[in-house]
């Protein structure tokens, strides 16, 4: 029986200004919104390292090619970067040829930042497509955090699952890829980000400590039930770098370090896990 670990994962979709673009929210004041995700990476950073913890950040090739600084500030102190697409758009409105070709220039751009490619991938909106686990599969991608079919114990991907109304799934055969699953609710941008598009509003604008507190509990009902897991919390910098939310955030960062928590990028969970728990 291994000890009891209980690895959290701190990770950050450093977006910008990507996803409203994606979305066609062009004009000035949306745009200001993604910027606030540069101000907001600078109060993230200076925490982590007040209290020497390592993360990762998923950040799409956009970002890196718009602020260089801001991304080479994440590198150095010692985060991992994950692919998240160039432009962040969905792969599931893209075509097989659309979404490798912006793959590739994504992965080219976390080189020229890092030095190596990125092991991990997170896809934009959360939103998978029919081709992207095969490639994933085809550039040698090690993980995936787009899914949620656990919460505490990651697992490998199935390829070729065969879904058909009316009929019981037939599920595939897993592959090398092992899912890091992740969930809404413990992702910051339902909870605080009001959105207001041509056919849905999304409130948002939620209490932080409320929300910290939840987070909170899914930790301490995380580390009641299993003895060894991993457990991953996604915020966005423009929305979690906001005054109020960053006072919360610090106190909740605090608890987990009293109740134990043992924090760690992705990568460095994924080799934690392997022969333990997948």
């Amino acid at each position: 029986m291994p000890m009891a670990r209980h690895i959290v994962c701190l990770s950050y979709d450093f977006d910008v200004q990507s996803g409203f673009i994606s979305r066609g929210l062009t004009s000035p004041t949306p745009l200001s919104r993604g910027e606030f995700g540069v101000v907001g990476s600078k109060r993230i950073l200076s925490l982590l390292a007040a209290h020497s913890i390592p993360s990762t950040w998923f950040v799409p090739g956009f970002t890196i090619e718009t602020y260089p600084e801001a991304c080479e500030s994440v590198v150095k102190g010692g985060h991992e970067i994950g692919h998240h697409s160039w432009a962040h758009i969905a792969p599931a409105s893209q075509t097989l040829e659309e979404e490798e070709a912006d793959m590739v220039r994504a992965s080219e751009a976390i080189v020229r930042l890092t030095g190596t490619r990125a092991v991990g991938y997170r896809s934009p909106a959360w939103d998978l497509s029919d081709n992207t686990l095969n490639l994933l599969l085809k550039y040698g991608f090690e993980y995936d955090s787009s899914m949620m079919g656990g919460d505490y114990v990651p697992y490998p991907v199935r390829q070729g699952d065969q879904v058909k109304l009316g009929e019981p799934v037939r599920f595939g055969p897993p592959t090398s890829l092992i899912e890091m699953p992740i969930s809404w609710h413990l992702d910051d941008h339902p909870h605080f980000e009001y959105w207001r598009l041509p056919t849905t509003v999304n409130p948002g604008l939620q209490s932080a400590r409320v929300v910290m507190d939840s987070w909170l509990d899914e930790f301490r009902y995380f580390k009641k039930t299993t003895d060894f897991g991993i457990l991953t919390y996604t915020m966005h910098p423009y929305v979690l770098g906001r005054g109020n939310r960053m006072l919360a955030f610090e106190g909740f960062v605090e608890s987990l370090i009293k109740e134990g928590a043992e924090f760690m990028t992705m990568q460095e969970a994924l080799k934690a896990g392997r022969g333990l728990i997948y």
